[in-house]
């Protein structure tokens, strides 16, 4: 049966309409947001995935370039793969949701957004996560947590929740926050150095209007809202769990206190091969064989207690170190003569050598979305490959995960990345992680950082990036212990990863993900103090030892690029007609030219000279020939009654015969060829741009 429901989210008409598309889903809404409009569907197979230890959830964001009113560029006229924006919208969609849904569910679950209609003033992302969370509620699939999410901007020190497209160009702050009416759940933000105090001032408001999001969504759910399926659970069954604790927690306690990851890993496996033997004596060897998914899952939960009640009951980590302390640190710069710019990054067990390539800004990537972005010339990658963990298989690509990292980072530093005015050049970051224990994503920013002031690339501060941790007691989710520098076991084991990177004026980018119901302000604002804390002492102790400030000059190798203003009206004279004219300086000089609509023009090359040349060239195809002034010009043709003298490229003016020598001359050829270089002086002007010359007292016969 169709339903409607309305109400005013953060000042706009947002409209939920049910049981009119798509039926055969378990759960489905297509939602509005001003005049944008977002489809979502969630489904759940019939029966779980066996022998998995993890929920199988997937989410599509899928953006349609009808949306817009676009048609698809290209020779096959579809969207193809997924964008980048799409793979990062479905992971924030992802985070809030993953961690709600039962521990012991293990059917395969599908939430798909399909992008409609998009008003430039209302991101889609945000109705996205709000379908999402009421298409889950109101189906039958076994979630049932109210979540809602708002978009946060910042515009003359004004926080606004769901900012239009033009607040959106003024905002020093893109911030996105989920939320149950408890707790806060996710967190995802770019910012230009935004202070730590206004950040959770936004995080505060942007939770206000989700807590009435919520109550709408209640409402919803209470109408129409299915009985919610049975499911095959997957818990553990109490007397295997607790015969694998009994003989496994303690030596796990004591196999994971150690610094060195390797020993710490091989420790980790003699705990699970005493556990398969006397699991083996005890049972027999087809019981293990038989039960053996359920026996690694209660290994796990076994060395998960262990590493939490270290942490928790006896106030130690497992490498020893305090609370509050950042692993070793070490920082590299100028570690290879060809590449533009290199930065080598340790902390820990964790390095990541990021590297810096500059190019022209025809180089800008470009994007054929639904988004307003249409050019990017700063982009960050990040790639992992499986050395990194010590595994030994293929390389398959970047997934999501990589996509999501290499955002991250790439959000971090754009704020301080100049001006395309200050410094004219694309700029690519690539960070490729060689040792992975923990935070890779901060340790490329700081990585990164190195490189692009060794490149020379002036950033208005540096930036350093570091995760802290969350351990919560078992009983009472509000008291917990936090920890600064979390390594993979922390992360592994703990229930939160809150990164943020940061100058030291001020946060520019959080990423968060938890494995709990949501964090209070008091641990977000413990969060922000440890993270600000941290940043500075690794800028301070290592990354600004390394190097300082960025290189006063490029490297060599790296592309020199000149910027020249001309008028507007004369940029078709430098390209001439099919590009006839551009392409030969291209060719002559082998520099690379691109001209903008209000007659910037950036010319690139590696040769100082052949630079000049392309500059003087097209400074001379947009100089206007000055009556009396004097010109070394060409002879390009010889006529009857003179020549056609070339003064500058593409302007040719008329030497009268009369007026090539002092002295009388009978023939033309007698004094000029094609070819020549000849002084002449501009003597008078046309209407139409022509001109006349003189080379008498100029030139001796």
């Amino acid at each position: 049966m169709y339903k409607k429901f309305e109400t005013t989210f953060a000042g706009k008409k947002l409209v939920v309409e049910t049981g009119k598309m798509a039926p055969l889903a378990n759960g489905s809404c297509l939602v509005r947001y001003g005049e944008t409009a977002v489809l979502v569907n969630v489904t759940m197979s019939k029966e779980p995935r066996e022998g998995i230890d993890f929920l199988p959830l997937s989410v599509d964001y899928e953006e349609r370039l009808y949306a817009v009113g676009k048609i698809p560029g290209g020779y096959v006229k579809r969207e193809g793969r997924p964008s980048t924006k799409a793979v990062l919208v479905s992971r924030v969609i992802d985070r809030p949701m993953r961690p709600l849904f039962p521990k012991d569910y293990r059917n395969d679950t599908s939430i798909n957004v399909l992008v409609l209609a998009v008003d430039p003033d209302v991101l889609p992302e945000i109705p996205a996560s709000v379908g999402a969370a009421i298409a889950l509620n109101i189906s039958d699939i076994p979630f049932d947590v109210l979540v809602g999410s708002a978009k946060v901007g910042l515009v003359d020190d004004k926080i606004i929740v769901n900012p239009t497209l033009a607040e959106r160009e003024k905002s020093i702050l893109d911030l996105t926050v989920s939320a149950t009416p408890e707790k806060v759940c996710m967190i995802e933000a770019g910012a230009s150095e935004v202070p730590e105090d206004k950040m959770l001032e936004a995080i505060k408001l942007a939770h206000t209007e989700i807590k009435e999001l919520c109550k709408f969504m209640a409402e919803i759910k209470a109408e129409i809202g299915k009985p919610k399926a049975s499911y095959k659970s997957f818990a553990i069954p109490e007397e295997l769990k607790d015969f694998i604790a009994s003989i496994a927690t303690e030596k796990f306690k004591e196999a994971v206190q150690t610094k060195s990851k390797i020993e710490r890993d091989d420790n980790v496996s003699k705990v699970n091969e005493f556990v398969k033997e006397e699991y083996s004596k005890k049972f027999g060897e087809e019981a293990y064989t038989a039960n053996k998914s359920m026996i690694n899952e209660a290994l796990y939960k076994a060395e998960k207690t262990a590493v939490r009640n270290l942490v928790i009951e006896e106030n130690k980590r497992v490498d020893g170190r305090g609370n509050d302390e950042v692993r070793e640190l070490s920082a590299e710069v100028g570690l290879f003569e060809r590449v533009h710019g290199s930065g080598l990054f340790s902390r820990g067990l964790t390095q990541v050598l990021s590297m810096v390539t500059l190019g022209s800004v025809s180089e800008e990537q470009t994007f054929d979305g639904i988004d307003e972005e249409v050019t990017k010339r700063y982009m960050h990658h990040y790639n992992m490959p499986p050395y990194s963990v010590g595994e030994a298989r293929a390389s398959r690509g970047p997934g999501r995960r990589e996509i999501g990292h290499g955002a991250l980072a790439e959000k971090a530093l754009e704020p301080v990345i100049p001006s395309k005015e200050e410094f004219p050049y694309t700029i690519r970051v690539v960070s490729e992680v060689l040792s992975s224990n923990g935070s890779t994503s901060q340790g490329s920013i700081c990585g990164s950082t190195l490189a692009l002031m060794d490149a020379g690339v002036p950033i208005k501060a540096p930036v350093a990036g570091i995760s802290t941790g969350l351990f919560t007691m078992p009983e009472d989710s509000t008291k917990y212990i936090m920890v600064t520098d979390i390594q993979g076991i922390e992360d592994f084991f703990g229930d939160m990863d809150f990164k943020v990177a940061g100058t030291k004026k001020g946060i520019t980018a959080i990423q968060v993900d938890i494995k709990i119901d949501g964090l209070t302000y008091e641990i977000i604002e413990e969060a922000f103090a440890r993270t600000k804390k941290a940043r500075e002492y690794i800028l301070d102790e290592v990354m600004l030892k390394a190097i300082d400030k960025p290189r006063a000059n490029l490297s060599k190798y790296a592309p020199k690029i000149e910027i020249i203003k001309i008028n507007p009206e004369k940029i078709r004279d430098v390209i001439g007609t099919g590009g006839k004219v551009i392409n030969k300086i291209i060719e002559e000089t082998g520099v690379k030219i691109d001209i903008e609509d209000d007659g910037t023009v950036f010319v690139a090359g590696v040769d100082q000279e052949k630079l000049d040349q392309a500059i003087k060239t097209i400074e001379d195809l947009t100089t206007d020939v000055e009556i009396n002034k004097t010109y070394m010009g060409k002879v390009t043709r010889i006529l009857q009654f003179g020549a056609l003298v070339e003064v500058l490229p593409g302007k040719e003016g008329l030497l009268h015969i009369s007026k090539i020598s002092n002295e009388r001359v009978n023939k033309v050829e007698d004094v000029l060829s094609v070819g020549d270089d000849i002084l002449v002086k501009v003597i008078d002007i046309e209407n139409e741009g022509k001109f006349s010359l003189t080379a008498k007292d100029l030139m001796k016969v």
